[in-house]
């Protein structure tokens, strides 16, 4: 019984002392310095896991229509270039202000399954500035963004600028801000 209380009263010890370090103000939340190694680890692994159980129950449609996937390559060229960069595009002036730095989904779309894309593209992840497309786009466009996704792993910088001449101008028919069509 003895044991049971100094194990509870040494928890209830590091709750009072994590709050009163949370509330004191003095851990750095500023988005110019990166999260301390184990910090990034703990956030980073909960995440993938949380995608992974999420995603498990989502069938991805077939994903190798040519307009599906440039159609996913408009929405990516306007949304996410900025951010996570694209084949032949090394830096952007937003992503350089960003903790944590967003992946390269050149690299990062080959180690999530389509599913798992889908499920990160529609619900975003807390605290990294990824947004929650779901809230302002359709399961079909976000699916030509997945479609989109899967060809990046491998594309050449020539690739990625002879579909951003056939793409040719965003023509109006987004639904970026205005609801789901």
């Amino acid at each position: 019984m003895h044991y049971v209380k100094t194990i509870l009263g040494l928890s209830v010890a590091a709750i009072v002392a994590g709050l009163g370090v949370l509330y004191s103000g003095t851990i750095d939340v500023g988005a110019d310095h990166p999260h301390a190694a184990l910090t990034h680890w703990l956030l980073h692994a909960g995440m993938q896991r949380s995608v992974r159980e999420h995603a498990g129950g989502i069938k991805a449609p077939p994903l190798y229509d040519p307009k599906m996937i440039m159609a996913g390559f408009r929405h990516y060229r306007e949304m996410c270039v900025g951010c996570h960069l694209a084949p032949g595009v090394t830096s952007s002036e937003i992503r350089q202000g960003l903790m944590p730095k967003p992946p390269s989904l050149q690299l990062a779309a080959e180690r999530w399954t389509a599913p798992q894309l889908f499920w990160i593209v529609k619900h975003g992840v807390r605290m990294t500035a990824m947004p929650a497309w779901g809230a302002t786009h359709s399961d079909a466009k976000l699916w030509a963004i997945v479609a989109f996704l899967k060809q990046l792993p491998g594309m050449t910088a020539a690739r990625y600028q002879a579909m951003d001449r056939m793409a040719g101008p965003d023509e109006g028919d987004d639904d970026h801000g205005s609801g789901k069509p």
